[in-house]
């Protein structure tokens, strides 16, 4: 199974949700929310915390991925040219996790902040946990 968990309430993750569907043309992706049940529950087999949500998690079969590695794992997935980006894996995480924190920490201020998660319309209920 292939998780993709994002802060619900981030209007910049729920962007990338979206953008992530509509390119999911073979439903690899399934997703859940940070503050969901499923979500406090791998931050809490992780021994994260389960209050601030810095860094959307992707699950890949049991190898859990963070930051821009779980971008990267991302797009590997989505075929149609994206696996293409994972060529930045060649650039040390110690280069790309600074630049993934610098953005994770401004945005709500630069996209803003949603004052509760998003539901998925009926259609798209099966693909979240």
């Amino acid at each position: 199974m292939n998780v993709v968990y994002f802060d619900g309430v981030c209007n910049l993750c729920n962007s990338a949700v979206n953008f992530l569907i509509d390119r999911d043309k073979k439903k690899r992706l399934s997703f859940a929310s940070l503050q969901s049940e499923a979500g406090v529950a791998i931050l809490r087999k992780q021994g994260l915390p389960t209050d601030t949500y810095d860094s959307f998690l992707f699950l890949k079969g049991d190898q859990l991925y963070t930051k821009s590695d779980a971008v990267l794992e991302v797009v590997r997935i989505l075929g149609s040219g994206w696996q293409l980006l994972y060529i930045f894996k060649v650039i040390p995480r110690t280069l790309r996790d600074p630049l993934y924190t610098w953005v994770a920490a401004r945005r709500y201020r630069w996209f803003g902040k949603r004052a509760e998660c998003r539901l998925p319309t009926p259609e798209l209920r099966a693909r979240f946990l």
